[in-house]
This record gives C-alpha cells, sequence and structure tokens, in this order.
C-alpha cells in the first residue's frame, strides 16, 4: 500500500481527509480499515466517516415522482449537513468536537454521536460519488478502488441479503444502484481523476 503518499501529501497544522472512492461491493469499507490500521501503525491519529453515515430518512431518499436511481443519485445523502458540520470547519483549520447526527439504518433515524479530531487527524470518508462536485473540493486525497461490475455484483448477491433473496438483490441493483453508477461514471470519470486507483480484477 502506498501510504507514503499519503503521509507525504499530508498537511501540517488541519485535519486532513482522505476519501475512498468506489461503487458498490468494490471493496471501500475493507480497504478503509486496512488503512486505518496502517496509519496508526505510522503513529497516525485517524477517524472513519462512511457517507452513508449521512443518508437521509426513506421518505425523502424514496420519492415516487422519480425513477429509482434518480432518487439513489440525488436524494440519498445529506451532503449539505456533511459539508456544514464536518467538512467546512475542517477545510477553514478548525478542530472537531462536537455532537453529529448519524444515520441509523436499523431504525431508519439520526443518533447523536460524539466526534473529536484534533488537527493532527486524518479523517478517512469511505462510499461511494466522492468525487461528485459537492464534496471533491473539501477532500485533500482520493483513493478510488476500480473493480469490474461483474466481480462486484457477486459479492453483494453474497452480502446484501437485507434486499431479500438473490432475484431481490439483482433488481435492486439493476433498477437503483447500477443506473446512478453509470451516471457517476460518465460524468465525473472517477478512476482517472482520483489521486490514486487501485484496480482489482
Amino acid at each position: 500500500m502506498h501510504i507514503e503518499k499519503i503521509l507525504m501529501a499530508k498537511e501540517k497544522n488541519r485535519i486532513f481527509i482522505v476519501g475512498i472512492d468506489g461503487l458498490g461491493g468494490s471493496g471501500k469499507t475493507t480497504f478503509s480499515k486496512s488503512l486505518e490500521k496502517d496509519l496508526r501503525n505510522k503513529g497516525r491519529k485517524t477517524s472513519v466517516l462512511h457517507i452513508d453515515d449521512f443518508i437521509h430518512p426513506k421518505f425523502v431518499r424514496y420519492n415516487d415522482s422519480k425513477s429509482e436511481w434518480e432518487c439513489y443519485y440525488n436524494l440519498q445523502w445529506r451532503y449539505d449537513y456533511l459539508i456544514s458540520e464536518i467538512l467546512m470547519p475542517i477545510r477553514m483549520g478548525h478542530p472537531i468536537n462536537k455532537e453529529i447526527e448519524l444515520y441509523d439504518k436499523e431504525n431508519d433515524k439520526y443518533m447523536n454521536h460524539h466526534l473529536k479530531m484534533d488537527l493532527d487527524t486524518v479523517l478517512i470518508i469511505e462510499g461511494v460519488f466522492l468525487q461528485r462536485a459537492e464534496v471533491r473540493p473539501f477532500l485533500d486525497y482520493v483513493i478510488y478502488i476500480d473493480v469490474p461490475k461483474e466481480e462486484r455484483l457477486k459479492r453483494v448477491l453474497k452480502r446484501d441479503f437485507y434486499i431479500g433473496d438473490k432475484p431481490a438483490i439483482l433488481a435492486k441493483y439493476e433498477k437503483r444502484y447500477f443506473p446512478a453508477e453509470d451516471k457517476y461514471v460518465s460524468e465525473y470519470n472517477p478512476a482517472k481523476k482520483a489521486d490514486w486507483t487501485i484496480t482489482l480484477n
């Protein structure tokens, strides 16, 4: 792992934000855990957030007037909240020491969590679509995990049983997730624009 790229890039006197970008089933969460461990082994303070901590409740992100993929792409995340409460204060050079709202998937509501980050912290944010125009300006370094669609589908069919059985999972991805991912790749070319792209077959 080219962790030295991050250590060399880190600015002093400000929280450094690393984005772990990738499409569904690419292994972002696993990679983030590994990166966090490596950074801590190098003596760095770390904090990890997931873009899915900032999801809108179901009544917002599911809208019958729009197609499923449009809802997912345009209504899924609370970008404004993430930016105003965390990303913008960090960009302005402030430490973080506050209560923030994180989404509780099981209960479809927000729970308060205390978030504390000193200025020498590396914040890892992992999730899909992190190079969108709303978020990318606040990220200091972006790693994109590029995995073929066929492999990602195999993974989610073994993982996402909260959706239902395998036909239900496949239908959900074909209606909601894959079309939104196609739009993201077409519009932003994330594999090319990331600071570091990891290609896995």
